[in-house]
């Protein structure tokens, strides 16, 4: 009997290890559909009339290209694809037209480049390696999570490719484009260039809800490098996002830190390359007194750093195809070994907040060691969100509902020296009070009005508006006085004079 299962386990061996994808990471309990979406954001440029990059006018369609690469849980059937033909998706990232014969010539310069970086025999097994997914596969019946990837700065979208199948395996959608420029193929390191993708990214996630299989009430947005930091403006900008993963992102202190980080209350999985010195980091010109990690204190943090990691092997695009010369501490399947717990912590933090998975809370909770990762190789500081009042217009109305609204005038002091980027302008308030007064909550809206007055004592017309709150509270007195001091303001205001007239 032992006999037989030696030689049974033997003949499965071969069957186990197609389930094992990049890194050693284990296929999950779905198979896995690919699609290529072509689309355009309608409402972006992205070509001037005249070429930015020859001069010469350009004839075709000129809105943003956003092509889109999709991965998600399958029926099981199919022949794979092979790597190829995610590198393949890159030559037609901004251009959908080019022609078979300019795809396959920018596939043979692909294939001369890896030759020259690992050779001929293992570029082509590269090339050829069969991946898990399956073109145009049947979506498995449900709907499940979905995670919008952002490349890093110029990469293609098929850096997702192994992540996309590995967490799609496991139940969710994962959904990717190229980090393109605002108006020509490369992306510039600036605001506009952040603008740019974090835009992209908003654009998927509204993609999202045109697949009948996505659970769009989970959505988290992930991302490498660039990536890593304009998935936080994305998600900063767009509540739809409940939860946010950076891969080695947010090294531009002077663009981080223009983040409205008050915004930011969501759970943060941030996993960073190996530490470096001081006199490393004032060498490359990053500043050290300065982290985002420490600004966005309303976030729930997990932070892990992959010792034998450097920032380029985030990339399982770029890693595959390392020549030996790269690994200098760290062999190639120690930082393979780094990146494979880079993705079981990027699945469990999935399942923990997408999910409310009880098991994968649990699991990033704990440290690697503690999950069974090798002594050394990981560094764990998480850090508990601050649960006071978030200094943003929501957080503040909450804070009301909680406190009051007598107490809007204190609320509101706190906040703003809490985070001086906090403003309500004054037609923010005026608007605010009214809505109040229509929605029948007159006391609240005469209080809101009286911060408007406390915060611009010169405007004529938040005087006004205080003085119609106090009507509509009955309190004659302070509605004559708020009139008053509202045509001492501006003694044109002819609706104070009819007010007036009337109270009178």
């Amino acid at each position: 009997m032992r006999y037989l299962l030696l030689v049974l386990t033997a003949a499965l061996a071969p069957l186990v290890q197609a389930e094992t994808g990049f890194a050693n990471l284990e296929r999950g309990p779905h198979g896995v559909g690919f699609r290529l979406v072509q689309q355009y954001d309608y409402s972006r440029s992205y070509r001037e009339q005249n070429d930015v990059v020859h001069g010469q006018p350009y004839s075709g369609e000129r809105s943003r290209p956003v092509q889109t690469l999709v991965w998600y849980p399958a029926a099981p059937s199919g022949a794979r694809i092979p790597y190829s033909d995610y590198i393949r998706t890159e030559a037609t990232d901004a251009d959908y037209s080019r022609s078979r014969a300019d795809v396959d010539a920018f596939m043979a310069r692909q294939l001369a480049s890896a030759v020259r970086a690992v050779g001929e025999t293992q570029a082509r097994a590269l090339f050829a390696q069969r991946m898990w997914a399956v073109h145009d596969a049947a979506p498995l019946a449900g709907k499940y999570p979905v995670v919008v990837y952002a490349p890093g700065g110029g990469s293609p979208a098929h850096e997702a490719a192994d992540i996309g199948e590995y967490l799609a395996s496991h139940g969710y959608v994962v959904i990717a484009s190229r980090n393109l420029g605002t108006r020509s193929y490369l992306m510039t390191a600036d605001r506009e260039g952040i603008e740019a993708q974090s835009r992209d990214i908003g654009f998927l996630v509204s993609y999202a809800y045109t697949l009948p299989f996505a659970d769009t009430a989970h959505i988290a947005a992930a991302g490498w490098s660039w990536g890593g930091l304009t998935n936080l403006f994305a998600a900063a900008a767009d509540n739809r996002i409940s939860a946010v993963i950076s891969l080695d992102g947010t090294r531009e202190p002077e663009l981080a830190k223009q983040l409205p980080v008050s915004r930011l209350t969501i759970p943060w999985l941030y996993i960073s390359r190996k530490l470096s010195t001081i006199s490393t980091l004032n060498r490359d010109g990053i500043e050290t007194s300065f982290s985002l990690l420490n600004a966005a204190r309303h976030m729930q943090l997990y932070q892990l750093v992959m010792q034998p990691m450097v920032h380029v092997d985030f990339s399982p695009a770029a890693l595959r195809f390392m020549p030996p010369s790269h690994f200098d501490d760290y062999t190639r399947a120690e930082v393979e070994q780094a990146y494979y717990w880079t993705a079981r912590y990027m699945l469990a933090f999935s399942n923990a907040y997408l999910k409310g998975d009880a098991a994968g809370l649990a699991f990033i909770q704990r440290s690697p060691t503690q999950n069974g990762a090798p002594r050394h190789m990981a560094l764990y500081e998480p850090r508990a969100a601050d649960t006071g009042p978030v200094a943003t217009r929501a957080g503040f109305a909450a804070e009301l509902a909680k406190q009051g609204y007598a107490q809007a005038v204190s609320i509101y002091a706190r906040l703003h020296g809490q985070d001086s980027s906090f403003m309500l302008s004054d037609s923010d308030l005026n608007g605010w009070g009214y809505e109040l007064l229509r929605s029948n909550k007159e006391t609240a809206g005469v209080e809101i009005f009286k911060l408007g007055v406390s915060l611009y004592p010169q405007n004529s017309n938040l005087h006004d508006s205080l003085a119609e709150g106090y009507e509509a509270v009955g309190n004659k007195p302070e509605a004559i006085a708020s009139y008053r001091r509202s045509l001492a303001l501006d003694p044109n205001n002819k609706h104070a004079v009819e007010r007036l007239k009337l109270l009178r």
